[in-house]
């Protein structure tokens, strides 16, 4: 008796060992609409957490503490019936290793977000067709931060995530919604993708591991070294400015770390910096009150 109640304790714990990949918290804002306590957006909102939340999204198994933590925040600008003219905040983090810090690796405001949805429809991602707007903007946005965690942990380790991304730019191209073409303009769903996968700016996808996984991730027993590798992620990026300066792909990563890198920069063990800040002054000039704030 005790022997089978053992095994179905070990059973219970293993079915529960593994989980979906997000942990995700979604917001709908609808304040700018004049009626945000409608229960079409309440709902919205609850079926895009489980949306997120409760579908595969790959084929690795993530263990629960091994969950990626985001968030949705969506803003109703105005509405007409299923129509919804809105904007989309997305952010992501990552732990440290050693620590109870978590770095946000994403952070991206996406003002090219328009669609349809109808009380309780459901959410169902097709990797084949283009279902709705809505369904693949979130879809297109949770496939890039897998894209950009998996690069934060070993190099170019990403790519797959952004090719699935790519297959849903080109499902929704027909579609007519903003965001999804080459003529969208420079902060396009389809730019930021199309940057990541081109080769050209693959000084992102380098300084993104060196900065986490050779930077952050050592300093829980190696401060100095740490922080001297984040200098390096820095010059990296140097390289890339230098070749297609003011990209979309730079303000991304900016958006994610810039008061992140003040601090590291200012505290700790000392090195020398100021090359490092003046790399920063130049190829990252929106954060220079960032920059400023750095003690050296």
């Amino acid at each position: 008796m005790n022997k089978l109640l053992l095994l179905f304790i070990i059973l219970a714990f293993n079915c529960n060992v593994y989980t979906q990949e997000f942990d995700a918290k979604v917001v709908v804002n609808a304040e700018q609409t004049g009626n945000p306590n409608l229960q079409v957006f309440k709902t919205l909102e609850r079926s895009l957490t489980e949306f997120v939340n409760n579908s595969k999204w790959t084929t690795t198994d993530y263990r629960t503490e091994e969950r990626i933590n985001c968030s949705f925040f969506i803003t109703i600008i105005n509405y007409d019936n299923d129509a919804f003219n809105a904007t989309i905040q997305v952010q992501a983090s990552r732990p440290v290793y050693g620590s109870n810090y978590a770095t946000t690796i994403f952070n991206v405001n996406d003002r090219q977000f328009n669609f349809n949805y109808l009380e309780f429809q459901p959410l169902n991602y097709n990797p084949n067709n283009f279902e709705s707007n809505l369904i693949s903007v979130v879809s297109f946005y949770l496939y890039m931060i897998l894209g950009v965690d998996a690069d934060t942990f070993e190099l170019n380790r990403g790519t797959n995530y952004y090719q699935e991304a790519k297959n849903i730019v080109g499902n929704a191209q027909s579609s007519g919604a903003l965001g999804w073409n080459a003529q969208d303009g420079n902060q396009s769903r389809f730019r930021l993708n199309d940057d990541l996968l081109s080769g050209t700016f693959d000084g992102y996808r380098s300084a993104m591991y060196t900065y986490h996984r050779e930077g952050l991730d050592v300093m829980y027993n190696n401060v100095k070294k740490g922080k001297q590798t984040i200098t390096e992620a820095m010059e990296s990026l140097e390289k890339m400015h230098n070749v297609r300066p003011n990209s979309y792909i730079m303000r991304v990563f900016f958006d994610a770390k810039a008061e992140e890198i003040s601090n590291i920069l200012s505290g700790g063990p000392s090195i020398n910096i100021s090359e490092t800040v003046q790399i920063l002054n130049r190829i990252a000039p929106t954060y220079t009150d960032n920059w400023k704030d750095i003690k050296f």
